[in-house]
C-alpha cells in the first residue's frame, strides 16, 4: 500500500489542531480520488524534530498538494505566506485556525515572520517556506531566484533545510490568478525530496548577508535540480529575477533582499 492511500491515523498520529486533523481526514480521501501521487524520497524527510522545508513555488493548488505529502509523511506544515491572504475571508480564518505564519511583505515587519517561524522551530514543528515569494514568472515555469529568509533562519537556528522539488499543481490550477481548480483530466501530483541543503561552512558567518545569499542560492539550485529530475529535462543554465524581467546568471540567484 502507498503511503497516500494509508489513512490519517496510520499515516500520521502526530499532535496538531483538532481543525487541522479533521480537515487532512477529509481532504486527504478526495485529492487521492482527483489527483494522482508520484510521491519520491519521502524517507528523506524527518519524522521528527525541527525541520525547513523548501521547495518551489508554481501554483495557488501548491499549498493543497504539498500538504497532502508532509502530512501523510507525519509532518504538519506551518507555511510562510503572504499575510494578504489573512484578510480573505474563509482563506484568512483557516490560516489563522491552522497556525500558518503571515509575512508582512515589503514592509518592517516582514522579520517578524522569521521570528515566528524560529518560535515553531523550537516547538520542534515542521516549517514551509517558498524561498521564491511568489509564483514562478520564469517562462518554463522553472525556480526563480530566492530570497535569503530560509537560508538566514537555516543559519540561525542550525535546523536542517530539506528541499522539495514539485510539478504537477499548476496542472489543477494554471496561471498565477487561478482560483477554480481543474480536475479533469485527473493530474499528477509530484513530489520529489533532496537531501538536506549543505550550509555546514557558512555557520561561522551567519549573520554575514553574504552568508546569506550563499545560503540561498545553493538551496535554489538544490530545488531546481529536483524540478530538473521530475520534469526529465536540463533546468537552464541562468534563473529568472522578477526585478529584472529575465533570467540572470545564477551566481546573482542568492541576492535577491
Amino acid at each position: 500500500m502507498s503511503r497516500a492511500a494509508l489513512s490519517l491515523s496510520a499515516a500520521n498520529d502526530a499532535p496538531a489542531e483538532p481543525l487541522f486533523r479533521t480537515l487532512a481526514g477529509l481532504v486527504g480521501p478526495v485529492l487521492r480520488v482527483v489527483t494522482k501521487q508520484d510521491w519520491r524520497g519521502g524517507e528523506r524527510l524527518p519524522r521528527t524534530g525541527p525541520v525547513i522545508v523548501v521547495t518551489n513555488h508554481i501554483s495557488n493548488f501548491d499549498p493543497v498538494a504539498l500538504g497532502h505529502f508532509l502530512i501523510w509523511h507525519g509532518r504538519w506544515p506551518r507555511a510562510l505566506a503572504k499575510s494578504e491572504l489573512w484578510h480573505l475571508p474563509v482563506v484568512g480564518w483557516l490560516a489563522r485556525s491552522l497556525a500558518q505564519i503571515p509575512v508582512e511583505r515589503r514592509t518592517p515587519r516582514a522579520g517578524e515572520s522569521l521570528a515566528a517561524a524560529a518560535e515553531a522551530l523550537t516547538r520542534g514543528e515542521c516549517v514551509v517556506i517558498y524561498p521564491e515569494g511568489t509564483i514562478t514568472a520564469d517562462p518554463d515555469g522553472w525556480p526563480m531566484t530566492g530570497h535569503p529568509g530560509a537560508a538566514r533562519l537555516a543559519l540561525q537556528t542550525g535546523v536542517p533545510v530539506v528541499p522539495i522539488g514539485q510539478w504537477g499543481p499548476h496542472l489543477v490550477m494554471p496561471g498565477r490568478r487561478a482560483s477554480v481548480p481543474r480536475l479533469l483530466p485527473r493530474s499528477t501530483m509530484q513530489v520529489l525530496v533532496g537531501d538536506p541543503v549543505d550550509l555546514d561552512d557558512l555557520y561561522d558567518a551567519s549573520d554575514s548577508p553574504t552568508a546569506a545569499a550563499e545560503g540561498s542560492m545553493r538551496i535554489m539550485d538544490a530545488i531546481t535540480e529536483l524540478v530538473g529530475e521530475l520534469r526529465r529535462e536540463t533546468p537552464p543554465k541562468d534563473r529568472y529575477d522578477r526585478r529584472a524581467g529575465k533570467r540572470i546568471p545564477r551566481d546573482w540567484a542568492g541576492e535577491v533582499v
